[in-house]
């Protein structure tokens, strides 16, 4: 199969867990955006993380925004078992 023929057969996939790490020249509305889409086409767990604002967003299906100020430690949840971030790590 010929190399254009590969680029028409992206498979729709959509990942279990997404963390977007947001960067100063990003517009915080962009990024949430981003998320929601992730949310609205599969995605079990997101986390947008602004260390700038020491901020971090979690997305779950279903589920209401969850905030979460200052460097606390993340749960991968029933998503990622046993994974954690400790997000004082990322400075």
């Amino acid at each position: 199969m010929s190399s254009l023929g590969l680029r028409r057969k992206i498979l729709p996939l959509c990942p279990n867990f997404v963390l977007e790490l947001r960067s100063q020249s990003d517009r915080l509305k962009d990024c949430h955006e981003k998320m929601e889409d992730w949310m609205a086409n599969g995605c079990r767990l997101g986390w947008l993380i602004d260390l700038t604002n020491q901020l971090t967003y979690i997305y779950r299906p279903n589920s209401a925004l969850q905030e979460i100020v200052g460097l606390d430690q993340l749960s991968g949840e029933g998503v990622l078992p046993g994974f954690t971030l400790d997000l004082a790590t990322l400075l």
